[in-house]
């Protein structure tokens, strides 16, 4: 299979605490749980949730070692981008809040003047933009 723009993508990442991951990712965003492991006590095993879109080329893996965590170590550019390509629903912003987001400023004036900014809780950045994309016309 040849790798092209329909190769499924998956965006991986340490995890402090998957509950509160979850409740971000599904409850607050909407993604869907597509796959969930409890790892055991060996070396490699660990705890996974991996979130999506049914019909997206992408998904989101986040991991828990409760032996040997990994501290999530995001900066102010480790951002997910989502254009919603019109009006960020301010709905979905509150709910993200009430599921573990922080509604944050960017230092970047680019996602303040075009989206909203909400840090998930292990402080990994989502950005909801109200412009559209297409890797086509760029």
């Amino acid at each position: 299979m040849p790798v092209n723009g329909r190769s499924h993508i998956r965006i991986a990442r340490p995890s402090r605490d998957l509950a509160a991951a979850e409740r971000f990712w599904a409850e607050g965003l909407g993604l869907a749980v597509v796959w969930r492991a409890v790892g055991g006590g060996e070396p490699g095993e660990h705890d996974l949730l991996m979130l999506g879109w049914p019909d997206a080329d992408w998904h989101l893996e986040l991991v828990h070692d409760s032996a040997h965590p990994v501290e999530p170590r995001p900066t102010e550019e480790d951002l997910l981008v989502v254009y919603v390509d019109g009006p960020v629903p301010d709905d979905l912003v509150a709910r993200l809040e009430r599921h573990g987001g922080k509604r944050v400023v960017s230092p970047n004036p680019y996602w303040n003047e075009w989206g909203v900014t909400v840090e998930d809780p292990d402080g990994y950045r989502l950005v909801l933009c109200r412009r559209a994309w297409s890797n086509e016309g760029a």
